[in-house]
Formats: C-alpha cells, sequence, structure tokens
C-alpha cells in the first residue's frame, strides 16, 4: 500500500531499539493534540499497544501537529500517484476519515478507521465502504455517488495504469454494479443491498474495495 497508510503502518515491520516503558508513554504525549490513552485505544481497535505506539510514531513525523486537515491529505495523496489527479480520492477518504466531520483527522479517527481497513470483519470493512461512497451521508447510495469515488479512483491511477480507456468507463462499471445492488429498483442502495451484493459477488466486492489497495 502507499500513501499515509503504508507509510505507517510499513513502520510496524521495523526493528527498533527497545524503550523504557514510561519513555513510550511520555511520547504520546509531546504533541499539541494529545491522543486518547494507548489503554482505551487498544481495547477500541485490532491494534496491540506496541502497534499503536509505532503507527502514532509515523503518524507524528507525518503530522507534527497531531492532526490532519484536508490540504496535507491531498499533498500526501500527489505524492504517491504522480501520474494522475488524486486531489479529489483524497478529498472523499478524507471524509471518511473524518468521523467528526470537523475539518481534520486526529490519531484516533486514523487508527480506528484503519483498524477496520486491515483488521475488521468483512461487515465492517464493508460498511466502511458503504460509508465512503454515501457522499452526503444521508444513509443511501445513489449512481451519481457511486460515479463521483469510481472516476476518482480511475482519475487518481492515471493514464499510466488505464493506458486504454475509451468513453465513459467509470459510468458503465457503476450502471453494472447498480443493476445488482438495487434490488428493489427504487434507485438508491441502502447498507443492507450494498453487504449482500458484495458477498454474493466476489468481483464486485473486489472493485468496490479497490480504495484498500490506493490507501
Amino acid at each position: 500500500m502507499g500513501a499515509v497508510v503504508g507509510t505507517l503502518t510499513m513502520q510496524t515491520k521495523q526493528r527498533r531499539p527497545s524503550r523504557d516503558k514510561v519513555d513510550d508513554e511520555l511520547e504520546m504525549t509531546m504533541v499539541c493534540h494529545r491522543p486518547e490513552g494507548l489503554e482505551q485505544l487498544e481495547a477500541q481497535t485490532n491494534f496491540t499497544k506496541r502497534e499503536l505506539q509505532v503507527l502514532y510514531r509515523g503518524f507524528k513525523n507525518e503530522c507534527p501537529s497531531g492532526v490532519v486537515n484536508e490540504e496535507t491529505f491531498k499533498h500526501i495523496y500527489a505524492q504517491f500517484f504522480p501520474h494522475g489527479d488524486a486531489s479529489n480520492y483524497a478529498h472523499y477518504l478524507f471524509n471518511a476519515f473524518d468521523s467528526a466531520h470537523n475539518g481534520s483527522i486526529k490519531f484516533e479517527d486514523f487508527v480506528m478507521g484503519l483498524s477496520i481497513l486491515l483488521r475488521g470483519s468483512v461487515r465492517e470493512k464493508l460498511q466502511w465502504t458503504f460509508n465512503l461512497y454515501d457522499i452526503n451521508r444521508d444513509g443511501y447510495i445513489n449512481k451519481e455517488e457511486m460515479t463521483e469515488i469510481v472516476r476518482a479512483i480511475y482519475d487518481m491511477m492515471g493514464k499510466y495504469t488505464y493506458p486504454a480507456l475509451k468513453g465513459d468507463v467509470p459510468k458503465q462499471h457503476v450502471d453494472a454494479f447498480f443493476q445488482k445492488m438495487d434490488k428493489n429498483k427504487d434507485g438508491v442502495v441502502t447498507l443492507e443491498e450494498f453487504i449482500l451484493a458484495c458477498q454474493e459477488d466476489e468481483n464486485m466486492m473486489r472493485s468496490l474495495q479497490l480504495f484498500e489497495n490506493v490507501l
């Protein structure tokens, strides 16, 4: 994986000299915005205390203030996808991580989302994906919303990834998805319709969770 998640998760695999427990705890408070206690985050996520410490150091290195705004998020993504335009996808992904909807991502927001994406159940991952596609947060996905996300992914990956794209391929994909998902043909997809359709069709699930590969 690339970008923010890749930068941070790669650090969990690196060995480092052992450090005193008190020093580790102290480092967790050495930024402008103090995260929740390690024990609380450990209970709320699927990460161990040590993994949270390593993730936090990576987060602090990328975001010294302890929070990430949208422009910083877009800047990070632009570096990892130089052959495409990552700004739209980064915008939607930022909103999905911004659980408080206040225009910034704290370490707690980031690690809670990361826990679901990396180690959550299938249903939890699909619900997170649904929330990403539900741009206006009304509890439904319509064709326009899904088309926006799919087009943003294609734009980000760029012509070097999809050199043979012709016509409006994102819209064609969305039309095919909707035909399978919108069981009652009311023009919108509910969370349950979304989960059921993805569980019934592995190819569709892989396509809709493409964002996991571009985190």
